[in-house]
């Protein structure tokens, strides 16, 4: 992104609290050098995928972090789901 990268929207979407703060957020990069998982995770990501992404790989983490997201949102009873 050219304004800011991914661990500083994670960390803007993290601070905004309530349901937006609870999103799933699963980083997918091209850079899979050791530790970048755990830069991830220090920044507020929940999961991490790195290319080249096969189908299998992206619709096992949709499955997992859909159902997580709906449950997220369900939770907060301003928001209609």
């Amino acid at each position: 992104m050219p304004e800011m990268d991914g661990y500083a929207a994670t960390r803007a979407i993290r601070g905004e609290g309530g349901w937006l703060g609870n999103v799933p957020i699963v980083a997918l990069t091209a850079s899979a050098i050791k530790g970048d998982r755990e830069k991830c995770r220090d920044a507020g990501m929940d999961d991490y995928l790195s290319k080249p992404v096969h189908g299998h790989m992206l619709e096992k983490m949709l499955i997992k972090w859909c159902f997580k997201a709906r449950e997220v949102v369900a939770g907060d009873l301003s928001v209609v789901v």
